[in-house]
């Protein structure tokens, strides 16, 4: 079985990597992520990954590297990560009650192969208030996400809904990537059923949605245990 590398350290990318039932290690590159003057977001991560996986192959030169990169686009502009509040604050406004593009580049490599994919997914924001925006910023999940947001982060829940892959707004499109990877390996039987039947909604929306509501239902269920001991 050929080694696996996965050339990122987001814990999130591990996460959904998992779901394809395949062994593998994690590396971060370091690579230089500035933005080329004039450069399309989705020219960016086509970019991007094609470096971040030769960065990776160049530490594990048989290995079979798989390297991504994600960003949002709003209006033609690139939103990353917020530096601080008022960044993130900005950002957030932007995007309320509006749709916007998320492109990920997906770049598999393998000996001197090099496959790059580029992958659209168009998201749909909710008009959620100035109060949830502070709220959200206070619990300093922002500041490591792309465009300042996480599509399933259990109580902001900014997004009110998605056209393409969900994975891929995470920054994993898995339906593309393991059917690229089956390419190169062999790979178990699919579980995702938008893997194994494309014109199935998205699975992994399905398991984070419901994974969220089932920690708001066990939340529940122990303040109220702790409710009733408290009386």
């Amino acid at each position: 079985m050929q080694k696996i590398i996965l050339a990122s350290a987001s814990p999130r990318r591990r996460e959904l990597l998992k779901l394809l039932d395949i062994e593998f290690e994690s590396i971060s590159t370091n690579t230089d992520e500035a933005r080329i003057e004039n450069e399309s977001a989705a020219a960016m991560v086509e970019r991007l990954s094609h470096l971040k996986a030769d960065a990776a192959h160049e530490v594990f030169p048989d290995a079979l590297i798989i390297a991504a990169d994600t960003d949002v686009e709003l209006d033609g502009a690139i939103l990353g990560k917020p530096r601080d509040a008022d960044e993130a604050r900005a950002m957030l406004n932007a995007l309320r009650n509006r749709a916007h593009n998320v492109f990920t580049g997906i770049t598999l490599a393998r000996n001197e192969l090099r496959e790059t994919e580029l992958v659209h997914s168009r998201v749909f924001m909710r008009d959620y208030s100035d109060a949830e925006i502070e709220a959200y910023i206070a619990s300093g999940d922002p500041f490591d996400k792309a465009a300042g947001y996480a599509v399933q982060h259990k109580n902001f829940r900014p997004v009110a809904r998605v056209e393409g892959c969900f994975a891929n707004v995470m920054g994993l499109p898995l339906c593309r990537l393991y059917h690229a990877l089956a390419r190169h390996v062999e790979m178990p039987a699919p579980r995702l059923e938008c893997i194994a039947h494309p014109e199935q909604a998205c699975s992994v929306e399905r398991m984070i949605l419901d994974a969220a509501m089932h920690h708001h239902a066990v939340r529940d269920s122990i303040g109220a245990v702790r409710d009733d001991a408290s009386r």
